[in-house]
């Protein structure tokens, strides 16, 4: 069977985390995507990771986790000359996926408007920091910021969180949209502009708290202590008993234990109870999860069917064998003296995603697509020559 995004023609002119993941998606699922780079500005992503040789060699590892399967060209698109081929490309593509601050490609001839006279059909996404319209729209935005902006640092206790995860989500989000548009084409036989906004997207990922927030009726209470973190006889210990159902038998496990229960915990039978009583609660349970360690009570736990993980490091979640089918061990390339171990995709079904390519060099695949577009050797080595491609 075809992979889903088979014959899908994917033009990436995105750069650090959001965009190359978003398009990252297209390119597990079969589609064929090619990355632009300007010839003096690789993807700043190329040049971060833990290893040395892998940055210097323009494959960090920040750049490998969502490059699999991709073609990378260089093109200089602020010569008339790179516009020319970028347009060419742009005849038999379906998606063009960018990033650039707004309005930075309409100045060049190259915004939506401009090419969907090329291509009607064109599914072109625009990535930003806060969209295409409004007072922020040609400001400049990275993960941390919007963060910040959005209040998710100040929901999260004045902390950041050490991970990107709006970055990635935004990603997500886009290539959802245009998986929406290319059904849609497939109706109309018309394509169509996306603007994904990663404020936005913080938004959604806050929607009950932001929808909270927005409401008139306002109120402060304690959150269910059945879902929080608890010091153990060794480690931390995140339970999960969440729901009135979860609580009473929870405290119907520790009585089975052997430990005293008040009978007013056990008899919170709605919301309203759970969060009166959430004090109290979360006393009698740091007194009780206190006595044995972190693998003892989430095994007990998970033999009653409630959900219970103690807090572990990244390098040891990792390690995890629920996740042997998550990484792939890439070949590797230029710079990788051990062999990157790569994350595949979050789902999985039939002729789902996989990896077949690892991620390309910069400009590795240049002369292929300009050979492919019909120009000679000749013509390419001109090209180099005047600096639109290296």
């Amino acid at each position: 069977m075809k992979s889903v995004f088979e014959n899908i023609k994917v033009l990436d002119l995105t750069h650090v985390l959001a965009g190359p993941f978003c398009t990252y998606q297209f390119a597990l699922l079969g589609a064929d995507v090619i990355k632009i780079e300007a010839p003096d500005n690789p993807d700043c992503a190329r040049g971060r990771g833990p290893d040395g040789d892998q940055n210097a060699a323009l494959r960090g590892l920040n750049y490998q986790v969502q490059a699999s399967n991709k073609k990378a060209i260089t093109l200089d698109l602020k010569k008339e000359e790179g516009r020319r081929l970028l347009k060419q490309l742009v005849k038999d593509a379906d998606i063009l996926v960018e990033n650039y601050r707004t309005g930075a490609l309409d100045k060049l001839g190259l915004g939506y408007g401009d090419l969907k006279t090329i291509n009607p059909g064109l599914i072109y996404c625009s990535l930003t920091g806060y969209g295409n319209e409004g007072p922020k729209a040609g400001v400049k935005a990275y993960d941390n910021v919007i963060q910040a902006t959005s209040g998710i640092i100040e929901q999260s206790g004045g902390h950041k969180p050490g991970v990107s995860f709006v970055d990635y989500a935004a990603g997500y989000n886009a290539a959802f949209a245009i998986s929406a548009a290319l059904h849609q084409r497939s109706h109309t036989g018309k394509g169509t502009h996306i603007s994904s906004s990663m404020l936005e997207v913080a938004m959604m990922m806050m929607a009950p708290e932001a929808a909270a927030a927005a409401h008139p009726v306002k109120i402060k209470r304690e959150k269910e202590a059945g879902i929080s973190a608890y010091e153990t006889a060794n480690e931390i210990l995140m339970i999960g008993a969440f729901t009135p159902d979860q609580n009473i038998r929870m405290w119907n496990i520790f009585e089975e234990l052997g430990y005293d229960i008040d009978t007013e915990h056990k008899s919170a039978k709605d919301w309203e109870e759970l969060w009166q009583q959430a004090p109290a609660i979360r006393i009698r349970l740091g007194e009780i999860l206190i006595d044995k360690s972190a693998d003892e009570w989430q095994n007990i736990f998970h033999k009653n069917g409630l959900p219970a993980e103690k807090q572990r490091t990244l390098a040891e979640a990792i390690k995890d064998p629920q996740l042997n089918n998550y990484f792939y061990r890439s070949e590797g390339g230029e710079g990788d003296a051990h062999p990157p171990i790569l994350p595949r995709a979050a789902y999985h079904f039939e002729n789902g995603p996989e990896i077949h390519s690892p991620p390309p060099g910069f400009g590795q695949h240049t002369v292929e697509v300009l050979r492919d577009l019909g120009l000679s050797c000749d013509e390419i080595d001109q090209l180099r020559d005047e600096g639109v491609i290296v």
